[in-house]
């Protein structure tokens, strides 16, 4: 059985609840979690959310993560099987966080969540260096924006930044969208749309805070992304890349080949070991493992 749902002709969609149920289809096909994986509710401040770890993760480090969905769909639960495999992968644990989604909580209520929870794990005394901002989709489009917010609010900055598939143009004029739509299974033009329609209402779709595609990333800390050839989101990160080049910022761009988005779930593949093995590998060399006094 092939690993990515075979969608060619999804079903039209019109209103909120269409959108919905097309993501908690694609969320149904991520499986389990880890076995050994713990997963636990907590709050940063007032931002919830969920703690995910297993025995011997190192306590001096935490992934800040932000699930996908189009800013409208998702949870920390929904994405407990991708967020699993990566604290399994690199020992370091993280908190998924429960940030406010559209229609009821529009741009840019979820960057706001995301600097929140970056504050109140600041305040919890964990280092900004041993902070790595991660996140999936639109969650690693997301993990980009609250970077940039930390950075324009003056604070310390993380560690890195991890980004799995990430959408980071709103836009959506990556040649991409076009060139893979019939090779990407998962998503698709008309979902990505309504889903920035709903999040963003009035707002330019191009503002750097909803798409980090546009943004200036000087002064960032190192960068991993990682996408498959095949996905429509393609071309948002090697935009990501481009950017960070342009500011000077360490940043490795990898495009797998024959790849669909989020690949990394289906672990018997050899491309998802070695996905994961680079992140982890990533996440451990750019956290540091101090505690702030």
């Amino acid at each position: 059985m092939a690993f990515w749902p075979q969608n060619p002709q999804p079903k039209p969609l019109s209103g909120i609840e269409d959108v919905r149920a097309r993501y908690a289809a694609l969320f149904a096909k991520f499986g389990p979690a880890p076995e050994a994986m713990d997963f636990s509710p907590g709050k940063l401040g007032a931002i919830p959310g969920e703690w995910a770890g297993a025995v011997g993760d190192d306590p001096g480090r935490t992934i800040l993560y932000f699930h996908g969905g189009g800013f409208v769909a998702g949870s920390p639960q929904t994405h407990r099987a991708l967020v699993g495999r990566l604290v399994e992968a690199s020992g370091v644990g993280a908190f998924s966080v429960q940030y406010r989604l559209a229609p009821e909580a529009f741009f840019p209520a979820a960057v706001r969540d995301g600097i929140d929870a970056y504050r109140a794990l600041l305040a919890k005394g964990v280092a900004a260096s041993a902070i790595i901002l991660a996140g999936d989709e639109a969650g690693g489009g997301l993990a980009f924006a609250v970077a940039l917010a930390v950075r324009n609010a003056g604070l310390e900055l993380p560690g890195g930044i991890v980004a799995l598939s990430p959408w980071a143009d709103l836009s959506l004029s990556g040649m991409s969208m076009l060139g893979n739509r019939k090779a990407d299974t998962w998503l698709d033009w008309d979902l990505l749309f309504l889903s920035a329609r709903h999040y963003l209402r009035k707002s330019n779709p191009c503002d750097a805070y909803a798409s980090p595609a546009y943004a200036a990333l000087t002064g960032f800390p190192p960068i991993m992304v990682h996408a498959g050839a095949n996905e429509i989101l393609r071309d948002d990160a090697s935009k990501l890349g481009d950017r960070a080049a342009d500011a000077q910022v360490s940043v490795s761009v990898e495009i797998y080949d024959g790849m669909g988005h989020l690949f990394q779930l289906d672990g018997a593949r050899n491309e998802a070991k070695v996905s994961l093995s680079r992140l982890a590998q990533f996440i451990r060399a750019k956290s540091a493992t101090m505690v702030a006094a």
